[in-house]
This record gives structure tokens, sequence and C-alpha cells, in this order.
């Protein structure tokens, strides 16, 4: 279940060119178990989400569910997958809060949430810190579930890392909100020294391009750990990114210079003729994964076994850097992954882009995995 209309269409037409890309691949191993995907527009609507996903069910026999961008329709769906003891892969939808306060046996993530991105950007914010003597910090995010968690697992990271700040404001716009003017006059007001974002895809984007016609840019650093360096995002950008930015995503198509990235890369480019957003490494990872735990498991059918496959396999992905292999931690059913944070620098190796993500900072999955003392704080505060 993928947006296919809106905003955030082409999240959804970039997972759906790297399930091809899985697909083609697992068609060359004859070992490899022969997967029949359905695709649909979930239309980032939830109720209409957990309505498709019922028929699915009903009348496609599906014995997995996958996909959902948005974190809003992917909590709704795990809800039903959890009511209907159906297997459900996430794989993009970032709140971590479906797999701390709501996770569940039937529920699996395999790209990064907001705790692992967050959890970096506190590391990168306490290093910063030491450098500029920051202390004000304000954040924007999208009025909803995604924004909100975010939010609270960049607290709960800078909180454990000791970091003192002030915080001047935070800023809950709509989610494809077409008009940040006044939230970027109450930022100029309020004049923080940084400015954490958790807006994705063309709000964003659309973010940046207003706040460039004023002030904000020079008078604050702007950060985006989670969804800011998505390629798109970057074309955007232009020849010269504003001053100051910071900023990460779910999968870079620069990073890690592996042979494996590179691959998947050059492949997805060769059959699209386009560049990568995050959201595809994560749709191929989910194919992949489930293909896998199939073969371990023997049959998809069994979903007990399938649930004790899933739980700690390992896998080695696109974004893994060279010496590590992912795998999906069997206490949270959330895929363990390191996160690079960078500034835009010069690049014209991606066309149309003219800048990527440099000067990196690299955080190793281990050292971002949230303690068994958080999970069970976070689980604890849910009543679970």
């Amino acid at each position: 279940m993928y947006p296919m209309t809106g905003r955030s269409a082409s999240y959804g037409r970039d997972s759906i060119v790297a399930i091809k890309l899985a697909l083609e691949e697992l068609s060359a191993d004859p070992a490899a178990p022969r997967l029949r995907v359905i695709v649909d527009d979930s239309r980032s609507k939830s109720s209409f989400a957990v309505r498709m996903a019922e028929d699915f069910i009903r009348q496609d026999n599906a014995n997995i569910l996958c996909g959902m961008v948005s974190s809003g329709v992917g909590m709704a769906v795990s809800r039903l997958a959890k009511q209907r003891k159906i297997i459900l892969i996430g794989t993009d939808h970032a709140s971590s809060r479906a797999t701390l306060e709501e996770g569940h046996e039937y529920y699996f993530r395999v790209s990064s949430d907001t705790w692992y991105s967050h959890a970096a950007g506190a590391r990168y914010l306490q290093e910063l810190q030491k450098k500029t003597g920051w202390k004000k910090l304000a954040f924007l995010g999208p009025d909803y579930e995604y924004g909100r968690v975010a939010w609270r697992d960049l607290q709960q990271a800078l909180e454990l890392l000791g970091v003192d700040y002030e915080v001047t404001g935070t800023y809950w716009p709509k989610l494809y909100e077409p008009d940040y003017s006044l939230y970027i006059q109450a930022l100029l007001e309020s004049q923080p020294d940084v400015l954490v974002v958790s807006l994705w895809g063309g709000d964003f984007t659309a973010f940046i391009a207003q706040a460039r016609t004023t002030r904000l840019f020079p008078q604050m650093r702007v950060a985006n750990f989670d969804a800011g360096g998505d390629y798109e995002t970057l074309v955007s950008l232009g020849p010269e990114a504003p001053e100051g930015l910071i900023l990460s995503a779910r999968h870079h198509v620069n990073w890690p210079d592996t042979k494996l990235n590179r691959q998947f890369v050059n492949r997805f480019h060769a059959l699209s003729g386009r560049y990568p957003s995050y959201s595809a490494q994560g749709a191929y990872a989910g194919m992949l994964i489930i293909a896998s735990a199939i073969r371990q498991a023997g049959k998809v059918t069994d979903t007990d076994a399938m649930i004790a496959a899933l739980e700690g396999l390992h896998i080695r992905l696109p974004k893994d850097p060279d010496g590590y292999v992912s795998y999906i931690d069997p206490d949270t059913h959330q895929i363990v992954q390191a996160q690079a944070v960078g500034i835009p620098v010069p690049n014209t190796q991606y066309p149309p882009a003219r800048v990527m993500l440099g000067n990196w900072h690299i955080y190793d999955a281990e050292s971002l995995k949230p303690s068994p003392a958080l999970v069970k704080k976070r689980r604890g505060e849910s009543g679970n």
C-alpha cells in the first residue's frame, strides 16, 4: 500500500520501482520463493487504507501486508494487522510509536524510524554544541503522528546525552501546509540558534523555498535528521544550498560507498531514468526480507514460523556500510541500522541534483539502539 496521488506520490512511485528490482533479483535465484505482489493507492488516508487492507485479506487472501508512507496510515493498518493476526512489514512510515508503545508480534519495520534518526541527530547536535556553544532550540513538525513523535524522540535522545538547551518554541503546521509564512515569521522573532524540522517530501521542499526568501537561514542553523536529505529535496536546492543546512535520510544515493549500494542506485536509475528517494530502499528491503523469512519458515502461511524467522533476521542491504549487516531487533521488531548525517556540498554525479550530502558524521547502529530501559519506559507510558 503506497500513495500514488498527492504530494507524497513520488515515494509510492519509487517504492514500486524498487519492488520490481527486488522481484527481478529474486526471480534470478531458483531457490528464492516466488512472491505475488498486489499494489494499490493508499491515498495517504487511514480509513481508506484500512478498508483496502481488509479487501486484500478477504478477497485476495493476502498473507502479508506491506508498505505505507504516512505514519498515520501505517499505525491504523498496524492495528488492523494485530486484530486480524496478519504480518505487516512497514517499509517507510517512521513513527517510533509503531514499534515501541504500540509494537505487537505481527508488526515489523525494515527502515530507520524516528528514534534512530533523532538519536543520531541528538549526537550531531551534542557535537555541534561543543563547537559552537548553541543553546536555543526550536522545533517545527507536521501536526500529526509523525511530527509529534519525532519531537518526543529528539527530546528524549538529547536528555539521555545530557545536552543542556532552551526551547524557544514548537510549531505545528498541518500536513501538506501550502503557506509557512506565519511560522517563518514566528521563528525569526523567537531567534533560536538551531531549528530542527521534521517536515518531509514536498512539505520540506516548500518550507525551504519560502524560508529562502527571508533571513531565516542566515539567522539559524536548520536541521532535518529523518527525511531532509532525500534525493528529491537535494534536487530542489539547486546549485547552491542555503547556508547552515544539516540533513539526513533513511537511505542516501551516495552513502555508503559500497558495491551493493552502487548496484542498487544504478539499477534503479537504469530501470526508471531517475535516482531513488529513500523510500525505495525500504520497499526493496521489504521484499527481500519477506523472501528470506519464507525461506526460513518453509511456507508463508505458517504465521508463527514467519514471525520466528523475522525476529532477529539478518540481511545485508544497500544502506549497510562495509562490515555491517542489518538485523531485526527481536524485542522491538525494528531494523537496526547506522545513520549518516551530512551537509549539502557541490556534487554533479547524480543529475539533475547539483548538490549531495557530504562531510558525513556516521553513527553506528548499536549506539543508536534504544536501551531496554527506554523501551520499557515508552511501553510503560502507554500502559502496555
